[in-house]
């Protein structure tokens, strides 16, 4: 994982923590962590479609991040540090 990974993986932390998505969304990345390869590639086939409501360059950077497991991981981990900050 590169330095500009971390950085988005951080930036998408805090917006959930922000928003008060953080108990959801620890339990549905813990629970689907395991598929997160066939969620990545499911955000490439619905790409076109997805890019119409959403920034295209985040939405693909986000399906390359996602397809693996260790990024998975660390958005989990920065995800429950943000929410105890609170």
């Amino acid at each position: 994982m590169d330095l500009k990974e971390k950085q988005i993986i951080e930036n998408y932390a805090v917006k959930i923590s922000d928003r008060g998505f953080s108990t959801l969304a620890i339990f549905f990345l813990e629970m689907f962590k395991y598929l997160n390869f066939i969620f990545s590639q499911s955000m490439i086939f619905f790409g076109p479609f997805a890019t119409v409501f959403f920034k295209s360059k985040r939405y693909y950077q986000l399906s390359e991040i996602i397809s693996n497991r260790s990024n998975v991981e660390y958005l989990i981990c920065q995800i429950e540090d943000k929410a105890r900050a609170k």
